[in-house]
């Protein structure tokens, strides 16, 4: 009779929760709380002492918001975030308590606030949250008011606005939820999902589920799970009749067998659902979603990776978290837009460098199919240079960073950041830290190359050369070195231990800067992987006197040598090119350059060169481009240049630099470069062959002439599959006409949507000229919001929230973002002397 029953009650949730052939629940547990907010700059970093505060006179606002892409960039401001302003600012949101709120429990979820934030709730303290990368969420069920309204205040302190190496924004730039479940419930990050056993046959899932219950008394209920795949079919159910007692939580484990599975990797990016209901009396009181995929993640030292046993080369590419003119507040369409760009040119991985990212980035990169390494910190016990002030040997307010909380913070941070991310299929890999040696002095003299500790920069010849020391003079030299209160190998070993208990089913790396001192200190014993940055030259090294580690690349220049290094190591399966889009920040003294060191796209999600150099190392399809460069620019001696000869100095010269365009002086020296994975390359200037060059005799695998420039069309050929594949570039005359764009013609009307409004100035043969610019304009004709204008130079100071702005290489973008009222909306460009162009963008 019992079990009947229960066959019962889990029919009814079943059809009274579920609707398969939608794949929808009806069952509501969280809810959107980005709407709605008020939000003002405060001039000084006191609390307030009185809350809530009176808001009539603040901005209305959405959030995800960044107040610092506002501003305009400013000199007398630091290179080392971009130019742009931190400060401090409050956040404010009146709103009623939710439906039967005094039977329930509610808690609000912040998935990003940057960064020292502080929270309460009609006017009483919720807590703290330091770190801007870490998501944090309270229970505010006790300060709720259900007779009146409730207000939610947020005091966000980035007056050390240099605290960081690159841009971070300022504000709560990420998503905001509030929660309500019952007393019985799943708390928040609540399951562990994991897929020990994968074969396309069949696939082992173990689900861990937390159950808590705040209830008076002891709760008898059924746990019952049900696995969906992406086309809403039901394909294994779980159930079990359980009891907890008052006050407590415990975790429960269920197993599921699923056959002929949908595997996730990244060409086909299954995902599937885990619903699992917490129920009583025949109704559902709870109903958790575990979004995941199933696949096996496998590594080794001799071969490398292995994603569902299929050896797999990782194409990875470093990123920041800004996205260019949106800041740190970056809408989910942006990244897909440039997600997208990412795969075509075969990147198949992201480190998150150096931070976690945010909850939406990983769903997206779940369902694009792209790895990712996730990051943690970027300083540990000491801080790094963020103005030139070398390991802080001066006192400097503005500069004060995560270093100051670490001691206390880091384990919280990581734990929350790990059991938000633990169950996303793309997390393939935990990195605890990035280039941390620099902040232990010792390190870098340890390896030899360092002499003067008065000049802890000059690394002699330590970019370029192989290893001066053994192993044994270098663990000598550590041994004796003289060390502070903090042992970074101590560290390590905590860090990756926490890491460890939260999930053994993936592997810990770190990326090692002085790896030489790192292998003999017992830093790489704490990790799994360890990963290298920019020391290819210690690989053999390392390889040879510690045969028991697994080393590969975790952050790379993404030269030609590092690509080497994956296709002749077997066990060096990755390479996360420094950085595959260009991000604000970095620099030191260099106004008005407020961004760089993008390869593959620019602050504006353009294609650059490296683009297309990637595509051709990395995708097997036929591909041919064409780059040039005057060769005063190109790092190369003008006398004596051969086809395929490297420049005397390789680090001046940058293929990414390369233009895609034929406008230059006559007779103006030019290199011009194919970038093709064919045996041979013939080059052709108005139809005249210049000679063919061969991958064979290409060092970095690039194609290389050097000619004389002359007006017309510059045409490569070459045979690939025994198919002819061509590509060319005209000269364009004046610009007589702009193009408009749009990577969309309809948006949700749901104020999230955003469309990529690109403009490109054309000549009257409908060539794109890339060497004029003008002023754009944008008007917009209907209920839409302008997220902001770009051009995607480094140089470009123009502010980001605009209307109008230059263009560079004659184009530049403009992001609309959708409201929530559906009509239509009429964009219009205008630029002086050209005729007006319009878009129709459809909000629906």
């Amino acid at each position: 009779m019992k079990k009947c029953l229960t066959v019962l009650l889990i029919l009814l949730s079943l059809i009274s929760c579920k609707n398969e052939t939608t794949n929808e629940t009806s069952f509501q547990r969280e809810a959107d709380f980005n709407f709605d907010w008020k939000f003002q700059l405060q001039k000084d970093t006191i609390l307030p002492t009185t809350l809530p505060l009176a808001d009539t006179s603040w901005r209305n606002i959405r959030l995800p918001h960044d107040w610092s892409v506002e501003a305009s960039f400013d000199e007398s401001l630091e290179g080392c975030t971009g130019y742009l302003p931190g400060g401090v600012g409050v956040y404010q949101k009146h709103f009623n308590s939710p439906a039967n709120s005094s039977e329930k429990s509610t808690f609000i979820l912040f998935d990003g606030v940057y960064n020292n934030a502080t929270f309460w709730l009609n006017g009483e303290l919720l807590g703290e949250n330091p770190y801007g990368y870490s998501p944090v969420y309270f229970n505010v069920t006790k300060f709720l008011k259900t007779d009146k309204e409730n207000i939610l205040t947020v005091h966000v302190d980035h007056s050390r606005y240099a605290d960081s190496r690159w841009y971070t924004g300022s504000g709560i730039y990420r998503n905001v939820k509030i929660i309500t479940v019952n007393k019985l419930h799943i708390p928040i990050w609540g399951t562990f999902l994991t897929t020990p056993n994968v074969s396309e046959k069949e696939a082992t899932i173990e689900l861990k589920t937390t159950v808590e219950n705040e209830l008076a008394t002891e709760s008898n209920f059924t746990l019952s799970t049900r696995i969906i795949d992406n086309e809403g079919n039901e394909v294994a159910l779980k159930s079990d009749d359980l009891n907890l007692p008052s006050s407590k939580n415990n975790e429960f484990a269920q197993t599921f067998t699923v056959t002929n599975p949908k595997l996730w990797d990244t060409e086909n990016p299954n995902m599937y659902k885990a619903v699992t209901s917490i129920i009583q009396n025949g109704e559902t009181i709870d109903e958790y979603i575990t979004p995941f995929g199933i696949r096996s993640l496998r590594f080794d030292k001799d071969k490398g990776f292995f994603l569902n046993e299929k050896l797999t080369e990782v194409k990875g590419i470093s990123i920041h978290h800004d996205g260019g003119l949106v800041g740190a507040a970056v809408p989910k369409g942006v990244w897909k837009r440039r997600f997208e760009e990412l795969k075509a040119c075969g990147v198949n991985a992201i480190r998150t460098a150096h931070n976690p990212y945010s909850e939406e980035f990983l769903d997206l990169c779940d369902e694009m199919g792209i790895l990712v390494q996730d990051e943690f910190f970027d300083e540990w016990d000491y801080a790094k240079d963020k103005r030139q002030n070398y390991h802080d040997r001066h006192d400097d307010y503005i500069t004060r960073g995560y270093v100051e909380h670490f001691q206390k913070w880091a384990k919280s941070d990581l734990t929350r950041t790990m059991l938000r991310d633990r169950n996303h299929p793309s997390v393939f890999q935990w990195s605890i830290g990035n280039e941390i040696e620099w902040t232990y002095l010792h390190y870098r003299y340890d390896t030899g190359f360092w002499k003067d500790p008065n000049k802890p920069q000059a690394s002699g010849k330590y970019w370029g050369s192989a290893p001066i020391l053994t192993p044994e003079e270098i663990k000598a030299n550590y041994d004796a070195a003289e060390k502070g209160e903090y042992i970074l190998t101590e560290t390590a070993h905590k860090l990756a231990k926490w890491t460890r208990e939260l999930d053994p089913s993936r592997v810990v790396t770190t990326n090692m800067v002085v790896p030489q001192t790192s292998m003999v200190s017992g830093y790489a014993d704490a990790v799994d992987i360890s990963g290298f940055s920019y020391r290819n030259k210690d690989i053999a090294w390392a390889n040879k006197h510690f045969p028991d580690k697994h080393i590969t690349i975790n952050e790379n220049p993404g030269t030609w040598d590092d690509l080497k290094q994956v296709k002749e190591n077997p066990g060096v399966f990755s390479q996360f090119m420094w950085t595959g889009i260009a991000y604000m920040g970095e620099r030191h003294g260099d106004w008005p350059a407020k961004s760089g060191w993008g390869d593959l796209l620019n602050l504006a999600g353009f294609k650059l060169q490296g683009w297309n150099y990637f595509k051709s190392v990395w995708v097997d399809e036929p591909h041919i481009s064409l780059g040039t460069l005057p060769i005063a620019d190109s790092g190369f001696k003008a006398k004596g240049i051969s086809g395929q000869q490297l420049p005397e100095n390789s680090n001046a010269y940058k293929w990414r630099d390369s233009n895609m365009h034929w406008n230059y002086k006559d007779g103006e020296m030019v290199v011009v470069e194919a970038c093709s994975n064919a045996s041979e390359v013939e080059l052709f200037l108005n139809e005249k062959s210049l000679g063919k060059r061969k991958m064979s005799d290409s060092p970095d695998r690039l194609f290389r002439w050097t000619i004389p420039y002359e007006a017309g069309t510059i045409t490569a050929k070459a045979i690939y599959e025994e198919k002819e594949i061509t590509t060319e570039l005209k000269t364009a005359s004046k610009p007589v006409k702009l193009i408009v764009t749009s990577d969309k013609t309809s948006l949700k009307a749901d104020a999230y949507d955003v469309a990529h409004i690109i403009v490109q100035l054309v000549d009257e043969n409908g060539i794109p000229t890339k060497t004029e610019n003008t002023k754009v304009e944008f008007e917009i004709k209907g209920d839409a919001k302008m997220l902001g204008v770009d051009n995607g130079a480094p140089e470009n100071l123009n502010d980001f929230q605009s209307n109008s702005v230059p263009t560079d290489q004659g184009r530049c973008l403009m992001i609309l973002q959708s409201t929530k009222k559906a009509e239509q909306v009429t964009v219009i460009v205008k630029a002086e002397g050209f005729e007006n162009q319009e878009i129709i963008i459809n909000i629906e």
